[in-house]
């Protein structure tokens, strides 16, 4: 990824919060003289993301167990215009750009077939994606017959990226003047863009 030093993200806990609030991932493979790209959601626990496909889904089988793969997280991302800039009526030295925040996982693919590991990786999702939807209301894996259970899983792969290299991105007009930059930011407020505008300003305040 062209990472320019202004625009790295080194905040874990900024990293964190991207792969959490942004969950479905594009994944990215090579095959052979081709590109293996699939979308699902994951959930990233220590050094690894955790996940599943649907059986149907040749990715199993077209791949080998470690494979080379990387994930693609992508928050909030917007075009700027060069009306925006406060400084713009002054020199006129301004272009349209775009702003955004990404996050690029490398490292090792496997798959998981048993049972146990098919229903941890649905457990993990569908806990944390009910409780912030639903609170005390989530749906539970138990809520559903047992039978209907098992011919779900049976329908599903499960995944485990083993994660072994990490780069984001936060692209967010740092390199603008602060009048700019502060235009920019609340702009970001104003078209509700609240992921941007919060690390906008967490930016100002270091």
């Amino acid at each position: 990824m062209y990472l320019p030093e202004d625009f790295k993200e080194n905040d874990f806990e900024e990293i964190k919060a991207i792969v959490e609030q942004f969950p479905f991932a594009t994944c990215v493979a090579n095959i052979g003289n081709d590109f293996e790209l699939n979308h699902f959601p994951m959930i990233w626990r220590d050094d690894k993301l955790i996940g599943h496909i649907a059986f149907a889904n040749s990715m199993h089988k077209s791949l080998e167990d470690g494979c080379k793969a990387a994930f693609i997280f992508k928050a909030e991302n917007s075009y700027v215009s060069p009306n925006w800039y406060p400084t713009k009526a002054q020199h006129h030295k301004h272009v349209p750009t775009w702003n955004y925040q990404v996050v690029h996982m490398h490292g090792e693919l496997y798959f998981k077939h048993s049972e146990k590991e098919k229903i941890a990786a649905v457990g993990l999702l569908t806990q944390l994606h009910e409780k912030r939807l639903n609170g005390s209301n989530a749906w539970k894996m138990r809520d559903a017959p047992k039978d209907y259970m098992k011919t779900m899983l049976d329908g599903i792969v499960g995944i485990e990226f083993h994660i072994k290299r990490l780069e984001a991105k936060s692209k967010l007009s740092q390199n603008r003047e602060k009048i700019d930059y502060t235009a920019v930011m609340n702009k970001m407020d104003e078209m509700q863009f609240v992921g941007m505008n919060k690390r906008m300003k967490s930016l100002v305040e270091k």
